[in-house]
């Protein structure tokens, strides 16, 4: 199988364009089928829709996570498409391969307590402290990712309106409104920390670290953390674990999903209903919580 796996990853680079990264993903799933056709005694035109199946099996078994055993069935089954048109193959055994469902992975979240004792951890006696309070306040205010963040400039800020214009994935612009805490704490920052903190190379980003540069993700995730441990938080604290109790507590306060979904940015609802899933689940805690024979 060696020879018609590197015409195919040949193809893959020269005609389709895709990526060394990618090209390294598909080869090592290929060549890890074909070792597994061989002990076997499978050659490749022998195989079956059967025997593939068998293989992704074989290696959920292995321990293999979902997404991975995913990856090597895309692989396969385009590397079985690419012999029909390429070779001239009759038949493509991988055509009816039904792709293993991808996990959904629910995201974690704070209550509100925990969320008012992470953002009560920050003292307000420096510029950094008024700073990194009226950040924690804006990211659970408004569900920002932590690079929508990094990016707000004071231009898109109306302190007036109470809304933040912020632009996402895919450069896509949107308003979003920020809560009076989170209002109270930019004021605060922005009117007597800020100053302080710019230097004569400083850009328009709202929020900046001591050298007058706008603050980095990487920055953004150690003081997170570092907050978190004050407050004596025991779960991984991260910036877009309040994104997701924005979202989550909205829901639990009966917001409509089109609206959560308008907020956080996201191009599909369904990347939104599974904050549906977590609300239910917390449904289900309190019903083993306190009904009897829950």
């Amino acid at each position: 199988m060696s020879e018609e796996i590197e015409q195919f990853l040949i193809y893959l680079a020269t005609e389709r364009g895709l990526s060394t990264n990618y090209q390294l993903i598909v080869q090592r799933s290929l060549e890890t089928f074909a070792e597994w056709a061989s002990r076997e005694g499978l050659e490749l035109k022998s195989i079956e829709a059967g025997n593939i199946t068998d293989f992704l099996a074989f290696r959920k078994r292995s321990g293999l996570q979902a997404s991975s055993v995913r990856l090597d069935a895309v692989a396969i089954r385009i590397f079985f498409r690419f012999l029909v048109s390429r070779q001239g193959w009759a038949q493509n055994p991988a055509e009816t391969l039904t792709l293993p469902r991808p996990e959904k992975h629910l995201p974690e979240t704070l209550n509100p307590g925990d969320v008012q004792r992470l953002i009560e951890s920050v003292g307000q006696g420096d510029p950094q402290g008024l700073r990194d309070r009226a950040m924690l306040e804006l990211l659970y205010s408004s569900g920002l990712r932590v690079s929508e963040l990094c990016n707000a400039r004071l231009e898109n800020l109306d302190m007036e309106s109470g809304f933040i214009r912020v632009i996402g994935k895919g450069n896509k612009t949107r308003m979003v409104p920020v809560g009076v805490p989170a209002l109270g704490a930019m004021k605060s920052y922005l009117d007597s920390a800020r100053p302080s903190l710019v230097r004569p190379r400083t850009g328009a980003e709202i929020f900046l670290s001591i050298r007058g540069k706008k603050l980095t993700p990487q920055r953004i995730w150690q003081l997170i953390n570092q907050y978190a441990a004050r407050a004596g938080l025991d779960i991984n604290v991260f910036p877009h674990l309040l994104r997701h109790s924005f979202a989550t507590h909205l829901l639990g306060g009966g917001a409509d999903l089109r609206i959560i979904q308008e907020l956080l940015g996201h191009a599909d609802i369904s990347t939104t209903q599974i904050y549906t899933h977590v609300e239910k689940s917390g449904l289900k805690a309190v019903i083993k919580k306190f009904h009897p024979r829950g």
